[in-house]
């Protein structure tokens, strides 16, 4: 098994009395992409910034390459590339002036430069693009430059926040499409992301919720939160008073409103099944449809909010 190239224990970031991070670890090894799922403020970008030594933990630690990074910041950023959830790079400047600007960043010059400088474009798609002003590229080649300019000193490791953000779906799926030749040549990576799609192309994944990790793994160890159990769609008028009606019925577990439908957990599909016709043809809702579903990534995400939300109202 691989070595583990990041160690996280115990991080906490507080800002005044509000814990944006609280108590997080997990580990990420060598040649994994590795996602933090989860909604704006639930603390991913804080937890990215503490990783690459940008900001200081109020406590725990981030080792990243037998770094530490709030003891050693500076020589952290030497061995890891970082792309931020905004375009960073200079509007004003061309595509190639950019990548000279950063190289000289990372101390790069003559040969090395012009053969990472090389390799960039290559990698990035962006080839011949090189004297194109950088406020004149698409949404999705901003990014490709951006990702370049973060892979110019050949970094082991590589921060990506909630990089196709704005992007459309072509350019997000060639993005990922690098992302994906970039683990194979053995780098590691941390995406942030809130793109459920997303998520899923990723190894392993920790889903982030008020500053929490509230469940880590891949995707098949996720859906094992429903084992034992049966996931139905339900199809019915007025979905939010039939959620309502079920959520006391005996033997639901869970109601969750999804679009014009109902995903409802039960201990038992066809008890499960019999339950919800019943009780809701009694009270005038008359199901359209009910089916046996597989669970998405979706419904563990919401599922594993519900939960910890339950788990705070308790305590």
């Amino acid at each position: 098994m691989n070595e583990s190239v990041i160690v996280v224990q115990g991080l906490v970031k507080r800002f005044g009395e509000f814990i944006s991070v609280d108590d997080v670890s997990f580990d990420v090894r060598e040649g994994e992409v590795f996602g933090l799922l989860g909604s704006n403020g639930a603390g991913k970008t804080t937890t990215i910034r503490m990783l690459c030594g940008l900001l200081r933990p109020t406590s725990g630690s981030a080792q990243i390459l037998g770094i530490d990074a709030a003891r050693e910041p500076e020589r952290l950023k030497r061995s890891i590339g970082y792309m931020t959830q905004r375009f960073s790079l200079y509007d004003d400047l061309t595509v190639g002036q950019n990548l000279r600007f950063f190289g000289g960043v990372y101390g790069l010059r003559g040969r090395a430069f012009d053969e990472r400088r090389a390799w960039a474009l290559e990698t990035a798609g962006l080839e011949g693009k090189e004297n194109l002003l950088t406020s004149s590229l698409p949404g999705g080649w901003k990014q490709r430059l951006a990702l370049a300019c973060a892979l110019l000193h050949e970094p082991r490791v590589v921060f990506l926040d909630e990089p196709t953000g704005g992007v459309d779906p072509v350019s997000r799926r060639a993005f990922w499409q690098l992302i994906d030749s970039l683990a194979a040549a053995g780098v590691t990576l941390i995406v942030t992301t809130h793109y459920l799609d997303e998520a899923e192309r990723c190894d392993r994944i920790a889903l982030m919720h008020g500053g929490r990790i509230v469940a880590m793994g891949n995707v098949a160890e996720l859906k094992e939160v429903f084992s034992g159990r049966a996931m139905l769609e339900v199809s019915c008028p007025r979905v939010l008073d039939a959620q309502t009606r079920l959520e006391d019925e005996q033997g639901i577990l869970e109601v969750s409103a999804f679009g014009t439908t109902l995903h409802v957990v039960v201990e038992d599909a066809g008890a499960g099944s019999a339950t919800i016709a019943r009780s809701l043809s009694a009270n005038g809702f008359d199901p359209h449809q009910i089916e046996r579903i597989v669970p998405s990534l979706e419904d563990v995400f919401i599922h594993c909010i519900e939960s910890e939300e339950a788990q705070r109202s308790a305590s």
